[in-house]
């Protein structure tokens, strides 16, 4: 498939940069992949689109505080954004940085914990840090909001940009779908008979990287680490799945497809993909040309989707992270 299949005009004034006054304050567009039916509505009124069929399979992760600034040994300022934790010490970033340092270089990050560039794979580096990787960012780092967010990251963003469910500390970036969830949403969920269980993705810098092929099959995903315990696949198992989130999906159809409870995945979800677990998704609008876009287009069927998107910047919806809503019924 090519690339250009997955464009569209979004208009600047369309993505928004600050969250609702409160969760649950959102729109809803609810799409029916096997109809192609359209529906507006508000958050509030998801409760009334469950019962007691319905497993929704939240992702518990939590967004660590990825972006570092420090020096080259040349004096030359760089910007990491970590991808990963891969070990106590270790990690793998995207690296700003005028010239690009070489194995061996060694740099000082934040207040001036040292670091050594162990190598690179592909466009990220390998490092290797004087310190837990951890506790290094939780004293230095800063709240990693998306690109397309164009204000620094405030006391609001610290609170906003997680989600309230969120347990596992490890991800770049917030599964997006459930910041809508307050815990009075959480309760009305629970009250319609639907079950809530978890699963665990530390969602990483991937997911803001273009697709820069013009043929979208060639594209490699990065890896992430996923979980999915035994508790929450026995309590999915004969339900009509909601996953919350991309992220949430892509846990459960990696450890359907490869049979590991836990590892790491780059699952590609394009058009094509034949779906084994989830039946109806619940995610943001996401921005042209990208891997969610993609997914979105597997699951609900392409046409669907470019109607819905072209219905949604008619309407006004607020796009990406800290935009509106969509639930998705899955095309046949």
């Amino acid at each position: 498939m090519k690339l250009a299949e997955f464009d569209y005009e979004l208009p600047p004034q369309l993505v928004a940069q600050h969250p609702a006054k409160a969760r649950g304050a959102s729109r809803l567009l609810h799409l029916d992949g096997r109809t192609g039916a359209l529906q507006d509505l508000v958050f509030a009124e998801l409760p009334r689109l469950l019962d007691a069929r319905d497993a929704l399979v939240l992702n518990d992760t939590r967004v660590i505080k990825a972006r570092l600034h420090g020096t080259k040994e040349s004096g030359g300022r760089i910007e990491l954004f970590i991808e990963r934790i891969v070990a106590s010490h270790e990690a793998v970033a995207l690296m700003r940085s005028s010239h690009a340092p070489k194995a061996g270089a060694r740099l000082k990050l934040g207040d001036g914990v040292a670091a050594e560039v162990l190598g690179r794979e592909d466009d990220l580096f390998r490092l290797r840090f004087a310190e837990p990787v951890a506790a290094v960012l939780e004293r230095c780092g800063s709240l990693p909001l998306p690109p397309y967010i164009t204000h620094a990251p405030g006391a609001d963003d610290a609170e906003r940009y997680q989600t309230v469910y969120a347990e596992k500390p490890g991800a770049v970036a917030a599964p997006t779908a459930g910041l809508h969830f307050d815990d009075a949403m959480l309760k009305k969920v629970r009250e319609t008979g639907a079950s809530i269980s978890k699963v665990t993705l530390h969602v990483g810098a991937g997911t803001f990287q273009p697709v820069r092929g013009d043929i979208i099959e060639e594209h490699k995903m990065h890896f992430e680490r996923y979980a999915v315990p035994r508790q929450t696949a026995a309590a999915i198992r004969g339900k009509r799945v909601l996953a919350v989130g991309t992220t949430s999906l892509r846990a459960l159809e990696t450890a359907a497809a490869t049979g590991e409870p836990d590892g790491e995945t780059n699952l590609f979800v394009y058009p094509g993909y034949r779906f084994r677990v989830v039946d109806r998704l619940l995610t943001n609008f996401h921005l042209p040309r990208s891997t969610l876009l993609m997914l979105v287009a597997a699951f609900a069927g392409l046409e669907n989707i470019r109607r819905a998107y072209a219905h949604a910047i008619e309407q006004r919806y607020r796009f990406l992270s800290y935009g509106d809503a969509m639930l998705i019924e899955r095309a046949p």
